[in-house]
């Protein structure tokens, strides 16, 4: 892929802030990519030229070659890895592959990249909806990995076989509805037939809305507690 792939914004069109005559022009990913490899070029240390890069991103999606990128879900999670892949391909040989992929696929930045500067290269906005995507997405995930986990054990204790439906098991102990029925009311309210698959962005934003339903209907100590055993089962995959 090259910045001369044809890509197609896709609403919500801006990711940082309103795309009106109020607010300074937003540069266009042409110009933000240009950017990137010439700081590269330059001698700015390509992870710190990335994520300058994400910062000033201004496309919430996109779609090059057919492929779609999401990078904002439901407005408000922001899917930075995402873009980092995309922002890096775009790179070329400025990156060395393995470091690309180190810093894609384990989160292997430079130790002088600490979460404060990470946060002052992405900025405040963006830094906001990258916690909205890690505690709504990454780490819900997770909770659901754990839960599913569980009503295997309990399953195999009582001498059942796993079955077919630990997912739905999972979702009812969570969220107090099987996924297809949680799938069902969530294109609901978005006014669609629910798909036979989701696509990846897709299944990102439902499990977005899960979270917001958990927080949303659940006391805050079964949000926190529930939260905390997604951090741990995270933790026990790192």
């Amino acid at each position: 892929m090259t910045s001369a792939a044809t890509h197609t914004a896709s609403a919500p069109a801006a990711l940082n802030g309103k795309a009106n005559g109020s607010t300074p022009a937003r540069p266009s990913p042409a110009e933000v990519i240009g950017q990137m490899r010439a700081a590269i070029a330059s001698g700015t240390p390509w992870q710190e030229a990335l994520l300058l890069a994400v910062g000033r991103w201004p496309l919430a999606a996109e779609e090059i070659d057919g492929v779609r990128y999401q990078y904002l879900l439901l407005g408000e999670a922001f899917d930075w890895l995402m873009l980092a892949g995309r922002l890096l391909e775009e790179a070329g040989g400025l990156v060395p592959p393995e470091e690309g992929e180190a810093f894609l696929f384990e989160g292997k930045v430079p130790a002088e990249v600490t979460p404060e500067r990470f946060q002052e290269l992405i900025g405040p906005e963006k830094h906001r909806a990258h916690l909205n995507y890690f505690y709504g997405v990454v780490v819900e995930e997770a909770l659901l990995l754990a839960v599913e986990e569980e009503v295997r054990k309990d399953r195999s204790a009582h001498g059942l076989p796993e079955g077919r439906d630990i997912t739905d098991m999972a979702h009812q102990r969570i969220y107090g509805a099987p996924q297809q029925e949680l799938l069902a009311t969530y294109f609901a309210e978005k006014n669609l037939p629910t798909p036979v698959r989701l696509s990846l962005h897709e299944l990102k934003e439902f499990t977005y809305w899960l979270f917001k339903q958990r927080v949303a209907s659940a006391d805050s100590s079964k949000v926190a507690s529930d939260t905390k055993k997604g951090l741990e089962r995270l933790a026990a995959m790192a």
